[in-house]
C-alpha cells in the first residue's frame, strides 16, 4: 500500500469547514485502507472459505428481512386495528 500521509495540520489559511472537509477525508481515507487491507486478506483466502461466509452472511440478513417485514407488517395490521376502533366510536351521533 501507498505511505499514509500526515494528518491535516489546521493552518490559518484554512476555515473550519476546510478543515472539517479535509478531517472528512482523511477519515475516507484510513477507511479505504482498512478496505483495501480487508479485500487482500479475502483474495488470498481459499474460495470455498470466502462461500461459506457469505452463505451464512446471506441467511442471517435473509432473517433480518423477515423479522422487519414481520415487525412492519405488525405495525400495519395494529394501526388498521385502533383505526377502526377510532371510526366506529366517532359515529355514533
Amino acid at each position: 500500500m501507498a505511505d499514509q500521509p500526515a494528518p491535516p495540520v489546521p493552518s490559518a489559511a484554512c476555515t473550519p469547514l476546510e478543515q472539517e472537509v479535509l478531517d472528512e477525508y482523511a477519515r475516507l481515507l484510513s477507511n479505504l485502507n482498512k478496505f483495501a487491507a480487508q479485500l487482500a486478506s479475502l483474495a488470498d483466502r481459499p474460495t470455498a472459505e470466502v462461500l461459506d461466509g457469505l452463505r451464512m452472511l446471506e441467511r442471517k440478513t435473509s432473517l433480518v428481512c423477515t423479522l422487519l417485514k414481520a415487525s412492519v407488517y405488525s405495525i400495519v395490521l395494529q394501526q388498521q386495528i385502533y383505526g377502526g376502533e377510532d371510526e366506529g366510536d366517532g359515529s355514533g351521533g
